[in-house]
């Protein structure tokens, strides 16, 4: 779990010169405040990604998940990889937050909560899906999936991006 008792209560967050936002929290995660965060007067498409718990997955039933990191790393990971859609896409001006729970998520609550702004729809969309694969691919969270069986039954899961799987 958390490596300091402080990160425990409070979670981690950091922001970049551009007013991004990322952070780890072990709270639950407010999609409205996050939504809202990215609006911009310049900006007619906000896309939304809200990961949840799902109650089951190959037949077992899931309980909760529950989530660790090296919450330092995976910060600065996540502001990273906010830095890089970014210069992926220069032609768009784009508004970022990213924020991940952290600690036991129950069922059909947010695990993960990205918000993208832009002009156009497109670029917000596109961003929007490359910070998930890339918070997926690059930052150090790891999920264990708890089971009706219980925690004898647990799973540590891989990450894995959604280009090399074959359910969505």
């Amino acid at each position: 779990m958390p490596q300091h008792d402080h990160e425990a209560s409070v979670g981690l967050a950091g922001s970049n010169d551009h007013g991004d936002v990322c952070s780890l929290t072990f709270d639950a995660l407010d999609v409205a405040e996050i939504s809202n965060s990215v609006l911009k007067a310049s900006c007619g498409a906000t896309a939304l990604f809200i990961g949840t718990t799902r109650d089951s997955f190959q037949g077992k039933r899931v309980v909760e998940l529950r989530y660790q990191s090296y919450s330092s790393l995976a910060l600065k990971a996540m502001l990273g990889i906010v830095e890089s859609v970014r210069t992926a896409h220069p032609e768009s001006e784009l508004h970022f937050a990213v924020h991940h729970r952290l600690g036991i998520v129950p069922v059909e609550q947010a695990s993960i909560v990205i918000a993208v702004s832009a002009p156009h729809r497109r670029a917000a969309f596109e961003a929007c899906e490359h910070v998930l694969e890339e918070v997926k691919a690059r930052a150090p969270i790891w999920k264990q999936e708890v089971y009706a069986e219980g925690l004898g039954d647990a799973e540590w899961k891989a990450n894995v991006v959604s280009s090399q799987r074959n359910q969505v």
